[in-house]
């Protein structure tokens, strides 16, 4: 790749997706990073890493440094991100460039300053913050500069974002640590309860993505699933439905729906009424759950789009906000230091 001065960073919990202006997106990888605990040295990252979760030896651990949207463990981000960066822009020790990073719209003041922190000692020249959910405004596409009221719903890996959007800052917000993770937890949980079966993380997402529900089919489908027999031990096969993975989101599902419903309360009537007439947009990986926008168009009565490229609009969003830096150095997040 060639140097650039401007680069958009993603850094979700379960992804990081680089964008490059005048390239696009550049880098999407898992967020896993493979240490030997002897030397503390990184021996993969990216998808290598994701490959070892839950099959390293001993004396090899595979970590997500990212959880519920902030960062858990900062040296293992820091070096992350450096290899992200290198990997997408080329590696020079001269080359220092200008980071726009997403955070959930509800991150505390110390963990703004451990991801700028982070940013800076893995490359950045100066390093701005963006919010979650007008990243993923922009990045689908929509107009955020008018006075109408825009309503996003962003599904990652750690976090929910549910945002109003006016003239181009956030009205009102909520950020739920209810997102991708939880519900791979609930799967992992409910087979555990229901046929004693353990199953990995992997499993989990398998089952998600190949027949997740969230709201009822028309037609099931089932797949099977290989996990641990708890009562024997031994290695067992069943067969999962769909219908019991409605059953087992059940109630993450219902959180996100209850989080919607209490930021449409706080929204003023008039924003309201914009998002009565233009809909709710859903973007994130959570976005591609069979059945979610009927499920929060049943919550609501309010019609839901999925954007398009759901997966990438915040990654998108990032980097089409670095050609807007008078109104980013304006905005909240970014009105104390920038590191330079």
């Amino acid at each position: 790749m060639g140097f650039s001065e401007e680069v958009g960073i993603d850094l979700g919990t379960a992804n990081v997706l680089v964008y490059i202006k005048g390239q696009g997106i550049v880098l999407n990888e898992p967020s896993v990073v493979a240490i030997s605990k002897d030397t503390n040295e990184i021996l993969a990252v990216g998808e290598e890493a994701r490959e070892m979760l839950g099959r390293t030896p001993a004396s090899i651990v595979a970590v997500r440094p990212l959880k519920d949207g902030v960062i858990s463990d900062y040296d293992v981000t820091e070096r992350m991100l450096k290899y992200f960066i290198r990997k997408a822009c080329g590696s020079s020790k001269f080359f220092r460039p200008r980071l726009m990073v997403c955070v959930p719209s509800g991150v505390t003041e110390v963990e703004k300053r451990a991801v700028r922190e982070a940013a800076t000692q893995a490359g950045g020249k100066s390093v701005f913050l963006m919010e979650e959910p007008v990243a993923a405004a922009i990045g689908a596409g929509l107009d955020i500069s008018k006075p109408d009221g825009i309503m996003i719903i962003d599904i990652g890996g750690g976090t929910t974002d549910i945002a109003v959007i006016s003239m181009g800052g956030i009205v009102t917000s909520i950020s739920e640590k209810v997102a991708g993770d939880r519900f791979d937890d609930a799967i992992i949980k409910y087979l555990r309860k229901n046929h004693n079966l353990y199953i990995g993380e992997r499993t989990a997402e398998e089952l998600k993505v190949k027949i997740g529900t969230a709201y009822p089919r028309e037609e099931s489908v089932s797949i099977e699933c290989k996990g641990r027999d708890l009562v024997t031990g031994l290695p067992k096969t069943i067969r999962v439905t769909s219908e019991e993975m409605l059953e087992a989101l059940d109630e993450p599902l219902s959180v996100i729906c209850e989080s919607v419903h209490n930021v449409l309360e706080k929204t003023p009537p008039e924003l309201a009424a914009d998002i009565s007439n233009s809909g709710i947009v859903l973007t994130g990986g959570g976005a591609y759950l069979w059945g979610i926008d009927k499920r929060i168009e049943e919550r609501t009565g309010i019609r839901v789009r999925i954007a398009e490229d759901a997966k990438s609009c915040v990654a998108i969003g990032t980097g089409e906000a670095l050609d807007n830096m008078d109104v980013i150095r304006r905005s909240q997040l970014n009105r104390r230091e920038t590191y330079i």
